[in-house]
This record gives C-alpha cells, sequence and structure tokens, in this order.
C-alpha cells in the first residue's frame, strides 16, 4: 500500500512541510529506513541521525523540523503519531465475516451479524457473540459465555464457561481466560489439599487488550474483574478475583496474585511481583522487577530490589546485607552509650 504524504498529513492533522506527493509504502527507525518510508525522532537524543537517514519523511517536534532536509511532518507527540500512522499501514489479515465448515458451533449459541470463525473452534451452548467478532482457528468458548461486538480471540485462545468479554477487545494466542483461581485449603486430618471451587467468572470491559500467554483466573467469592482500556502484555498472570481498573498498562511476566485491587491509570512494568489482598490507588507506577508486598496509598513512582551491579561488588554487597541487623544494633548501641 501506498500513500501521498500529503495524505497522511491531512488524516493525522499534522503540519507538512515538504512535497506532499512524496509517495510512502511504510514506516521504519531513522537508522533503517529506506526510500519510500517514512520515521520518526522520539528523543532529541538521536537527532544526528537525521543527516544520514534514508527516510522519505520524517515526523519529529517543530524544534527538530530545522536539522532535517528532507519533508517532515510536525507533532507535538512523535510517539502518538507513530502509535496513528502504524494503523495505518497494518497488514493484519481482516476479518472475512465467514465459519468455516470444521468449527464446532452449539445450536443454542447465538451469533451476530458478520460474525467471523475459524477452522476447528469450539462455541458451546448459550454462548454470544455479538456483532463483527472474529474467533480465530481453535479457539474454544465455553459455555454460557459472552464476546461483544467488534472483539477479536486471535487463534487458540481458551475462554471458560460465564466469562464476560466486552467490546472491541483483542485477545492474543494462548490466553486462557476463566481458568480456576489458585485456591485449596489444607485438610490435615485427612493430610491433604481441599479445592475451593471457583464458582464466579471474568468481566472484562471494552476496548480491553490481552496479550499470548496471558491467563486470567475466575474468582472464588467474586469475579474477576478487567476495567475498560486495560492493556496487559504478554505471559501476565492475573489471579481470581483481582480487580484492575480503567485504562491501567501491565509489562509482561508480572504476577498478581488473588484478590489484589489495582486502580486506573497505572503502569506497571515488566516482572513484576504483587502479592494478594493488597490494594494499588490510581495513577501509581511500579518500576520492573519490583515486589510490591503492601498497599500503595499515594499515587506516584514505586520500585524495590538492589540495582544491577558488577558481579563481584554484587557479592561483596550481599554480604554486607547479611551483617545490616547487626551493624544497626551496635549503632544504637554506640548512640545510647553517647547520650549517657
Amino acid at each position: 500500500m501506498k500513500l501521498k504524504l500529503g495524505d497522511i498529513a491531512e488524516q493525522l492533522g499534522l503540519e507538512l512541510r515538504g512535497d506532499p506527493l512524496v509517495e510512502i509504502h511504510g514506516i521504519a527507525a531513522l537508522g533503517a529506513a529506506t526510500t519510500g518510508e517514512l520515521s520518526f525522532l522520539f528523543s532529541p537524543a538521536y537527532r544526528t541521525l537525521l543527516q544520514n537517514t534514508a527516510a522519505s519523511a520524517v515526523i519529529l517536534r517543530e524544534q527538530d523540523a530545522d536539522d532535517c532536509q528532507i519533508p517532515v511532518l510536525i507533532s507535538d507527540n512523535p510517539r502518538l503519531a507513530w502509535a496513528r500512522v502504524a494503523t495505518l499501514f497494518d497488514s493484519t489479515p481482516t476479518p472475512d465475516g465467514r465459519i468455516h465448515p470444521s468449527a464446532v458451533i452449539s445450536e443454542t449459541a447465538s451469533l451476530g451479524a458478520n460474525v467471523t470463525v475459524g477452522p476447528n473452534a469450539t462455541i458451546e451452548g448459550s454462548v454470544t457473540l455479538g456483532a463483527r467478532v472474529c474467533v480465530g482457528a481453535g479457539c474454544f468458548i465455553g459455555e454460557g459465555a459472552f464476546v461483544g461486538a467488534g472483539s477479536r480471540l486471535f487463534a487458540n485462545v481458551s475462554v471458560y464457561h460465564g466469562v464476560s468479554i466486552g467490546e472491541r477487545a483483542i485477545v492474543h494466542s494462548g490466553a486462557v481466560i476463566g481458568a480456576d483461581g489458585f485456591g485449596f485449603e489444607p485438610d490435615w486430618a485427612a493430610m491433604k489439599m481441599v479445592k475451593i471451587p471457583q464458582v464466579y467468572g471474568v468481566v472484562i470491559g471494552d476496548d480491553v487488550e490481552i496479550g499470548a500467554g496471558t491467563t486470567i483466573d475466575r474468582g472464588a467469592l467474586n469475579d474477576t474483574m478487567v476495567g475498560d482500556g486495560v492493556k496487559l502484555d504478554n505471559q501476565v498472570q492475573v489471579g481470581h478475583g483481582t480487580q484492575i481498573g480503567a485504562s491501567t498498562v501491565i509489562s509482561g511476566c508480572t504476577a498478581i496474585a488473588g484478590s489484589t485491587r489495582i486502580g486506573s491509570y497505572c503502569l506497571i512494568g515488566g516482572g513484576v511481583g504483587i502479592i494478594d489482598n493488597i490494594e494499588i490507588v490510581d495513577q501509581v507506577e511500579v518500576t520492573a522487577m519490583t515486589l510490591v508486598s503492601r498497599s500503595i496509598t499515594e499515587k506516584g513512582r514505586y520500585s524495590s530490589g538492589t540495582g544491577l551491579l558488577p558481579s563481584r561488588i554484587w557479592k561483596r554487597s550481599i554480604v554486607g546485607f547479611a551483617r545490616l541487623d547487626d551493624l544497626i544494633k551496635r549503632v544504637r548501641g554506640l548512640e545510647a552509650r553517647g547520650q549517657k
């Protein structure tokens, strides 16, 4: 697909400086772009790359425009412009509105207009699929589940019974929504673990994106709830009964234990661990690899763990950490003697 640079500027409401007839067939990074590609300058730190880029045009801030000898599109937020331009060149296949003959669909399922169902998908009884829903190859949708209009499930997604997914959701391959939460109670008399049935479901809002391999467990005492606009990266674990507020973003390999309450507009970094039964208020940022071991009651940026060090220094530091308690006691003792 080719677009005129002037047409891109008009669609995105950006100021164009240069030839509007320049043809653009794709996007690329400044250092890798070739003729016919549109690139982006996100940070002034990379301004020197403008001199040698082979891109046909660049999106950048106005203060960087004088350093560029090729056509430019002016944006106050080049990263946001990048997101919108990328949509124009997205090559993801469009659903065709057909139901593959190998799909197994219950007679009691209700399918809206222009629903697409891929090969070997299974849709059980009393399932409701809204208009324009796309169910990829090999998907499973359990008894009584609901998927809202315009949502898309890529291949091999599993949606358990009673799960509700809102409109315009995107669920990537391998995601499992509504599996049992991890609930067991020890019976010491019998010396065994007794399973706690997870009798509630999962409720997912509108415009949610769920990454590949992510798992969202069903609840034991209440529904697990994912608010409107939430974005979950690949391989995120959401424990039973957890509540995630609107427009929160959670990066890959984060694990959230059950009955946790996370507010709206939060940013959770990759590899974060969040223990059960705590609360995180709105507008909290948690940096990568942090262990959240208590509630966060004020918005802001939070981190835990030790920073990266050369291995030989880290080993010495660990020895020091083990001695901290003793050192603190010695300091307190010295302070006490000094006050006498």
